[in-house]
This record gives C-alpha cells, sequence and structure tokens, in this order.
C-alpha cells in the first residue's frame, strides 16, 4: 500500500483533496480508500472547490450512492460544506495559506482546524497539515498525546523523513500509558 507523501499544494484543490483523503480513511482501511481513490477524484471533480461548495442534494445523492467508493454520505456531505468553508477562507484571508498562517501554534490552528471544517478531528488535522507541509509537533511527541495506536501515520512520517518503515510493535505490545 501506498503510504500518502508530502506535497507542495499548488491549488484550492490540493488542500481539499488532502483533507478530504483524511476524512474518508478515518476509521478504515486507508489501502481500501487509496484504491477507490480515483473514483473519488472523479466524483468530487478534481477536488475544486469551486465545483464542489456547489453540490446539491441530488450530487450529494449520486455520490453517496456510488459503488465506486466506500459510501459514507456523511463524509460526503462534509466534503461539500468543507469546499464552502475553504473557499469563504481563502476570501477572508486573501488565501488559505494565509489563514494557515495566522496562528501562532500547532495547537491554536489544530484547534481552529477542527471547529471550522466537518469529520476533521485529531488525527485528521494533523495528517493534513503534515501532508501539505504545515509545522507540526514532532511526531513521537504528538503520538503520545493521542489514544490508540497509529501505525499508518508513524509509517508516513518515516517515509517523509527518508527513514526505514517502522517495524510493527509485536504481538499484544500496547504503547498505552499505565496510570
Amino acid at each position: 500500500m501506498a503510504i500518502p507523501q508530502q506535497i507542495d499544494p499548488s491549488s484550492l484543490a490540493d488542500y481539499l483533496a488532502v483533507m478530504s483523503r483524511a476524512i474518508f480513511q478515518a476509521g478504515v482501511s486507508w489501502a481500501l480508500i487509496e484504491s477507490k481513490w480515483p473514483a473519488y477524484e472523479r466524483l468530487f471533480a478534481g477536488f475544486d472547490p469551486a465545483i464542489v461548495a456547489h453540490f446539491d442534494d441530488f450530487d450529494i445523492d449520486r455520490i453517496a450512492s456510488d459503488p465506486g467508493i466506500v459510501r459514507t454520505r456523511k463524509k460526503v456531505e462534509a466534503t461539500v460544506e468543507n469546499a464552502r468553508t475553504m473557499l469563504a477562507l481563502d476570501r477572508e484571508r486573501g488565501g488559505f495559506v494565509n489563514y494557515l498562517h495566522s496562528f501562532g501554534t500547532y495547537d491554536e490552528l489544530s484547534t481552529d482546524l477542527k471547529g471550522r471544517f466537518k469529520f476533521l478531528g485529531e488525527l485528521s488535522a494533523y495528517y493534513f497539515l503534515f501532508r501539505v507541509k504545515e509545522p507540526v509537533p514532532q511526531f513521537e511527541v504528538w503520538e503520545q498525546t493521542v489514544p490508540g495506536e497509529h501505525p499508518r501515520m508513524r509509517e508516513m512520517v518515516a517515509l517523509a523523513r527518508g527513514e526505514p518503515l517502522p517495524q510493527p510493535p509485536p504481538r499484544g505490545f500496547s504503547r498505552k500509558r499505565r496510570g
């Protein structure tokens, strides 16, 4: 399975695609979403926010019923709403990147992202910012603040750093802190 690489966004569509991928991957196999990604790109018009923001209930029904994707209507609706939010921020701030750079810390930006964008949680916010090359905390430190195991995230970070992919922990091993 291909671990998503970091990108240098050249358009709002790049930002919406990365954010949407983070959302669609949440709770399902990254490999599954990877295998269906061309259908997502087709159905969401290349993730062009100017087009996606104008999708209506008919478009949402059309996308949510397409057998080529994991059909999660709420995530489809979230993608449309997120396109609208992204366009508004782009207009208000004179560029979406200006919005991203208007916060003093990762925590402030992450909190704002999670409040503004639908279905964007802690993991998805880190994934989004990391993939579009925005400053994020050191992964090993950040990972300790998020419950659960995150092997795909670990692999994505190692790949971006040019490090060998981490080996999975031994069976039965847990990184969870014991209190």
